[in-house]
């Protein structure tokens, strides 16, 4: 890999940095804020994010995007995914989209089960999950 220079910018080079140094202060402090609002919005949970859909609070899928927006990132830019072949990036992201995808929708699908099951108050007798 010798004259192989890893791409010194983010946002799709809306920002531009003069060295590897940088970049990666400016990929902490980008990844800093997305989890900084994760956290602000864990604390103060607000009310317009409290209504359902999909069986799951908008609050709950805004943390479900905001972390796979930095494992997106932390995949692209420290892994050094940009600068592989296109192929194998489609491969990698994609397979990984649609695991979580998949993922997502099983644990949601699971968790009205057992939300419903626990809430009917014609069952005396409940599961012993």
């Amino acid at each position: 890999m010798a004259g192989h220079a890893h791409k010194l910018e983010i946002f799709r080079g809306l920002i531009k940095f003069k060295s590897n140094t940088q970049k990666i202060i400016g990929v902490l402090i980008l990844l800093s804020i997305v989890t900084l609002v994760e956290v602000v919005l864990g604390i103060y949970k607000p009310e317009v994010l409290n209504q359902s859909f999909a069986n799951l609070k908008l609050l709950n899928w805004v943390f479900i995007i905001l972390t796979i927006v930095k494992a997106y990132y932390i995949t692209w830019d420290f892994m050094h995914m940009r600068d592989e072949t296109s192929i194998l990036r489609r491969i990698v992201v994609w397979t990984a989209v649609f695991l979580i995808l998949y993922l997502s929708f099983i644990f949601i699908q699971e968790a009205g089960y057992i939300f419903d099951e626990f809430d009917d108050p014609s069952n005396y007798i409940k599961t012993d999950f």
